[in-house]
């Protein structure tokens, strides 16, 4: 792996006008991702983890250029996608390729699967219908799936065969980085590590880097070398897969780790349950973003916004005014 970094995002924001709720009303933002950096290097796996409508998707959306930035960099290969118009980065998106979360919606119902997983070669290269056709029947192969799937259309597959066909489709154009936007959450937990499995193998032998988004941090905890977690638009801790679960310092990191289902049911522990309800993006809390649900916070948490700081290990980092207190008080209730 190289030393340096495929995908480099710096102080990315991102936010989306809302309706006044009158015509005399004042105009609102809702700001979806917030001054999120993050790196990636070919052939690493990137976790982003956090609760429903913290910004995950948006944030990866906007990585992969689906939507406009409002300011920030996303540099891939050296190069900043944000200066970059439709037309000049056509010959960059076979290299960053997406993974929908729904595979019943992200399938066009009208086509075959082998029409499908032929359109990329027909945007994007030059190859004649039967150099096309092999290419398909290739991708069915590499995950999982027969022949026969060819001629065969989406609503004759299963959730996870769909969610095959979608990776299928992604990995066509040979891409270098593979955004998943909760590729799993749909499926049922027997197929979602079959899902899992497959990334990681075709990880291996592509060499992909894969920015995986989840909100279930057993899953993302299995495929991520690394995890970011997010709360409200912004990275509020970020470390190795093994740090993070070993000594988690932010209390919303603890939170999600003590809410993760325990393998022995009788065993009786005391989990630390989140109170309160995630503030509207619309008029986030001053301060620190979690102040309003922590129940360590202080009167500098509800009035200073917390720099992103580096802790023992430089690669593990938490905005948090109370770290070194939040960090003595963990102890994990799972196993």
């Amino acid at each position: 792996m190289s030393d340096a970094n495929l995908l480099e995002v710096q102080s990315l924001y991102k936010s989306f006008p809302v309706k006044k709720d009158s015509i005399f009303g004042k105009a609102l933002t809702l700001k979806a991702v917030s001054n999120v950096s993050l790196h990636l290097k070919a052939g690493e796996t990137l976790g982003i983890v956090g609760e429903s409508g913290c910004g995950k998707s948006t944030l990866a959306k906007t990585i992969a250029r689906l939507y406009e930035t409002n300011s920030g960099n996303i540099i891939f290969k050296g190069e900043d996608l944000t200066l970059l118009n439709q037309k000049e980065l056509r010959p960059i998106r076979p290299k960053i390729q997406y993974v929908f979360q729904d595979p019943y919606e992200s399938l066009n119902p009208r086509h075959t699967i082998g029409s499908i997983l032929e359109e990329p070669f027909v945007i994007h290269t030059k190859m004649n219908t039967e150099e096309r056709k092999q290419e398909a029947f290739d991708l069915l192969r590499k995950v999982g799936l027969p022949d026969s799937a060819y001629d065969k259309y989406p609503h004759e597959f299963s959730g996870g065969q769909r969610q095959r066909i979608g990776i299928a489709r992604a990995i066509a154009l040979k891409p270098e980085l593979l955004i998943c936007d909760e590729p799993v959450s749909a499926l049922d937990v027997s197929v979602q590590s079959q899902i899992i499995n497959l990334l990681i193998q075709l990880q291996k032998e592509m060499n992909l880097a894969i920015l995986f988004i989840a909100h279930d941090l057993a899953v993302v905890k299995h495929i991520s070398d690394r995890i970011n977690v997010m709360y409200l638009g912004s990275i509020v801790e970020s470390a190795s897969s093994e740090a993070l679960f070993n000594k988690p310092v932010h209390p919303y990191t603890q939170f999600l780790l003590d809410a993760i289902p325990k393998t022995t049911p009788s065993k009786k522990t005391s989990r630390k349950l989140i109170s309160g309800e995630l503030p509207s993006p619309i008029q986030p809390p001053t301060g620190c973003l979690f102040n309003t649900r922590c129940p360590l916070a202080n009167d500098k948490c509800r009035q200073e916004r917390p720099a992103m700081i580096k802790l023992d290990n430089n690669e593990h980092q938490v905005a948090c005014h109370l770290s070194n207190e939040s960090s003595k008080q963990w102890s994990p209730n799972w196993d």
